[in-house]
């Protein structure tokens, strides 16, 4: 119908000289075409899929008010269709008349085929004005003139079908999938105690599931309200696609619940484990500290003037969540245990350093007493070696300082000084010896 539009238009202009017989005969077979695609293109309209769906559903909105004013469209349309059909027929009968035509029946198809020779009936006025201009009794038109109309009258008509047929065709579909994998999640969910009220994902399903029921209502009364126009300017029936953002959201949403489900199913499969390496890392932690306050009574009472820290208990509010872990395990409260797993792990972890930490900071006195013994016997060993363990100095000053390192309680301040003295006659007591070694060669 015209440009753009199925039905081809019609050239010549209202006070063109009257046509030969020949080509009355070429226009006639021309209008002849012109009607047939004409008519095809008005039944597959009547036919078409998302026209049966407009007028059987239960519209709102946008598409209420569009499909309101495309049906009249389409009424207006079959009677321009009816006035150009009752013209072609005028104008083949006037022609079947003769085989050679009169001058007069030559004028008269003349007017017929170029001129304002098409009446439209009074019936159109009852359809109210068009998209494409005002009420059209009582007018008189050129055949290519009710080809225009029709052109303007079918693409807007056709518009509102196709768009109302493709959102149909796209969302409620993908909706309804979507709301299947949603009860699948739900079920899911509600197995691992993800349920409203009780975990946010649980909210969210709710959510998600009141969101994709109210859309797919306002999809199915409202499509209209779901088409985003082409964006090129094309003006094409139907150029544009369905708008699926809110769709989209929901979808992406539903995503994330599923990745926290699955993150909670991983909890509930690998549960058992975990407690049991927290009892673990607790156990140890405990056992270090109950170490450490051990080793604080033997370095207070075997070593004398030395600041031990004080070593704490172990921790009560660690246990006490331990076992509350182990509780939600066993009322399969997983949403509840991997969060509290997650972080029972990193301060287990924390208390058995803190543990270690204790443990070092107490023992430290006893590690230096061990140093200075062991350098003690080192230079011991040294000078027994150059021949100087009878060495009456060397003799006192070791025996002073093994006293100190091996007496309870030990003064390590002292007992260092007395083990540096030592060290200091033993380095003094060997220089002397090479010396005389070498004034002897």
């Amino acid at each position: 119908m015209g440009v753009p539009g199925p039905f081809p238009g019609s050239p010549g202009e209202p006070d063109a000289p009257v046509l030969g017989r020949e080509e009355v005969d070429r226009a006639l077979a021309r209008l002849g075409a012109e009607y047939e695609a004409i008519e095809t293109s008005l039944l597959a309209l009547q036919d078409h899929a998302g026209r049966r769906l407009l007028e059987g559903a239960d519209l709102a909105g946008t598409t209420k008010e569009r499909w309101a004013a495309a049906e009249r469209s389409i009424t207006v349309l079959w009677t321009l269709f009816d006035a150009y059909t009752a013209a072609l027929e005028t104008a083949r009968e006037l022609r079947a008349r003769r085989r050679w035509p009169s001058p007069e029946d030559l004028a008269e198809l003349t007017g017929l085929l170029y001129g304002d020779g098409v009446t439209v009936p009074g019936a159109v006025a009852a359809g109210g004005g068009t998209p494409s201009g005002p009420a059209l009794s009582g007018e008189r038109f050129r055949p290519e003139e009710l080809v225009e109309r029709m052109n303007a009258l079918y693409a807007q008509s056709l518009d509102v079908i196709v768009a109302a047929d493709a959102v149909w065709s796209a969302l409620p579909a993908r909706i309804d999938l979507l709301s299947a994998e949603l009860q699948r999640t739900r079920s899911l969910a509600h197995s691992v105690g993800v349920r409203p009220g009780e975990h946010p994902a649980g909210d969210d399903l709710e959510r998600i599931t009141d969101e994709l029921l109210r859309l797919r209502e306002r999809v199915i009364a409202d499509p209209l309200a779901f088409w985003v126009s082409s964006s090129t300017g094309s003006s094409a029936p139907g150029g544009g696609r369905p708008d699926t953002a809110r769709y989209d959201r929901a979808a992406r949403a539903l995503e994330d619940i599923r990745r926290e489900v699955a993150a909670v199913l991983d909890v509930r499969q690998d549960a058992e484990r975990r407690l049991m390496q927290l009892r673990d890392v607790l156990s140890r932690a405990d056992r270090t500290l109950t170490e450490a306050r051990q080793a604080r009574g033997e370095v207070l009472a075997k070593i004398a003037a030395s600041e031990v820290p004080a070593v704490s208990g172990p921790s009560t509010a660690l246990h006490e969540q331990l076992a509350a872990a182990a509780d939600y395990r066993r009322r399969a409260q997983w949403h509840r245990l991997s969060p509290l797993l997650d972080s029972l792990e990193e301060r287990a972890e924390d208390e058995l350093l803190r543990a270690r930490e204790s443990l070092t900071a107490v023992t430290a006195p006893l590690a230096v007493r061990a140093e200075l013994r062991g350098r003690l016997d080192a230079y011991k060993a040294k000078v027994a070696r150059h021949g100087l363990a009878e060495d009456p100095l060397l003799t006192e000053r070791y025996d002073l300082a093994r006293r100190m390192l091996w007496s309870a309680p030990c003064d390590l301040r002292a007992a260092e000084q007395a083990v540096w003295r030592y060290q200091q006659a033993a380095a003094e007591a060997l220089a002397a010896q090479q010396l005389e070694g070498r004034g002897d060669s």
